[in-house]
């Protein structure tokens, strides 16, 4: 009750609003000042007191729809998903736990940096890792080429398409089946573990759920056949390839690494005796490119549109959220069965990529001058660039499903880059088991040449169990053109450096 001399009122309130004051009964305050007291309301009165009560009624939901829209996080989730339909805005925001990005580079870093720029190192002087691992585009290749150019003269096409090198400092080494975990057990040859998993049905991959069982597949690794399983392996590959930086051997990089004008800094942080251990040094350098991977920032930034919509700083467009939807929806695109979408446990953000090998059966790109010979065929985990496993046949046609960070930048896609852009990659996933003769080339029949880019006897590795490709020459495809939109348009929001 109010004090003597005022009215007693309640306080309405919704939180980050202003209080509403409502008058409570009394005698001479009941009802709005128009109306006269201990009488029969006029018509005209009853319109402004209706007028009034709807007003009040309005304000209140109006508040109540701001502040959910504002706070959609602190609303029950069905309310949450209601204000996420309207206005984009993430009802369950998280807390992301990223690396840093203002840290300056320990001294091997910053030797890494200059040796990752360096053309120096290559056979033809005109080509560093930069050239192909582009900082401008994600680390991946600056051009729409489905393969880069290199050798001692610039004049040879290489094998794949070099694929990013961001988002790498999460990649677990090369293995098969799941991790163990006891290091007092023998070791386990590639030979072994191929064995153990040949009797395990092989786990159906769909979108937000978890497999029933342990996925009896290789894992990890880098490179599209995971033949390298640290940054450091990975940094001398493209030195030695003989149509990359097309050094001849070691030696030979040796030799350019003591001509360079850092060399001094070998020194100071190896010691002045390392120019005289051609191994050592070759091992200080690549360890020094693996480290500048790892502590660069600009290697995992986390700084897409979708990094913020997770952390609920920015709103989706009704396209990009709807492609979401449809990315992350396991009777319709299923994207997220391998290119994994939502944090980890402990607040990771996500990779999109669950590190796996697949094989896709896609199309043979026959502009590749090593596909010219009709007997070639890139195996991916089983040869012919990987040589450890190529009795492992249950894996031929395999390949790392890699991050689609970043993807959108991209001109050059699946390990032939036999596609070219994001339209032709999602009409591949919707057509390739109902229209194939929209994938693949014809015979002089008009029989399309399905899987034309793997020997008939490994056809049963190809997936056909994982949505969308569950589908049956003739079944209406899993998405429309519509949605393959939407979920490009999805995709577009996983590049990086967006601006809230």
């Amino acid at each position: 009750m109010g004090r003597a001399g005022t009215l007693p009122c309640r306080l309405e309130a919704f939180s980050g609003f202003n209080f509403v004051i409502i008058p409570m009964s009394s005698p001479n305050s009941a009802l709005p000042p128009s109306l006269p007291t201990g009488g029969t309301p006029r018509a005209g009165s009853v319109k402004r007191l209706l007028g009034w009560t709807v007003a009040v009624i309005a304000a209140g939901c109006a508040a109540f729809v701001a502040y959910a829209a504002m706070y959609s996080e602190r609303m029950p989730l069905a309310i949450g998903t209601i204000v996420e339909n309207v206005t984009g805005a993430n009802p369950q925001p998280v807390v992301l736990h990223t690396p840093p990005q203002q840290q300056p580079l320990s001294a091997v870093a910053a030797l890494g940096k200059q040796i990752f720029n360096d053309p120096s190192l290559s056979a033809s002087g005109k080509q560093s890792c930069a050239s192909c691992h582009s900082p401008d585009h994600a680390y991946g290749p600056p051009n729409d080429l489905s393969v880069q150019i290199g050798g001692p003269h610039m004049d040879q096409a290489g094998y794949r398409p070099p694929p990013s090198l961001a988002y790498l400092y999460r990649q677990a080494p090369f293995s098969i089946g799941p991790d163990a975990n006891d290091t007092d057990a023998a070791p386990v040859t590639l030979d072994q573990l191929a064995n153990a998993a040949s009797t395990t049905t092989r786990a159906v991959k769909t979108a937000g759920t978890a497999p029933a069982a342990p996925a009896m597949v290789p894992q990890g690794g880098l490179f599209w056949d995971g033949r390298a399983s640290t940054l450091q392996d990975q940094a001398i590959g493209p030195m030695l390839n003989p149509v990359e930086m097309a050094n001849a051997t070691p030696a030979d990089v040796v030799q350019k690494l003591t001509k360079t004008k850092y060399l001094d800094q070998f020194k100071q942080l190896f010691g002045d005796r390392i120019v005289n251990q051609p191994d050592l040094l070759v091992d200080e350098a690549m360890f020094a490119v693996g480290r500048y991977q790892f502590e660069d920032p600009s290697f995992h930034q986390f700084t897409s549109k979708y990094d913020y919509w997770l952390q609920g700083k920015v709103r989706l467009k009704q396209a990009e959220l709807h492609g979401l939807r449809l990315f992350n929806d396991p009777d319709k695109a299923n994207c997220a069965g391998c290119h994994l979408s939502k944090p980890t446990a402990d607040h990771l953000p996500p990779l999109f990529t669950d590190t796996q090998y697949e094989a896709l059966g896609v199309p043979r790109n026959r502009d590749l001058p090593i596909n010219k010979d009709p007997k070639f065929y890139d195996m991916g985990v089983c040869g012919p660039f990987r040589t450890d496993a190529a009795s492992l046949t249950q894996y031929c046609g395999m390949f790392l499903t890699p991050t689609l960070r970043n993807v959108a930048t991209r001109h050059a896609f699946f390990h032939n880059g036999v596609y070219h852009d994001l339209q032709h990659v999602m009409d591949f996933y919707n057509m390739r088991n109902t229209n194939p003769e929209k994938i693949y080339p014809l015979d002089a029949a008009g029989k399309p040449q399905k899987y034309d880019d793997m020997p008939a006897k490994y056809h049963a590795n190809i997936d056909v169990a994982d949505a969308p490709f569950d589908r049956k020459l003739g079944d209406k495809p899993a998405m429309t053109d519509d949605e393959i939109k939407d979920i490009i348009a999805f995709m577009n929001t996983l590049t990086d450096s967006y601006k809230p």
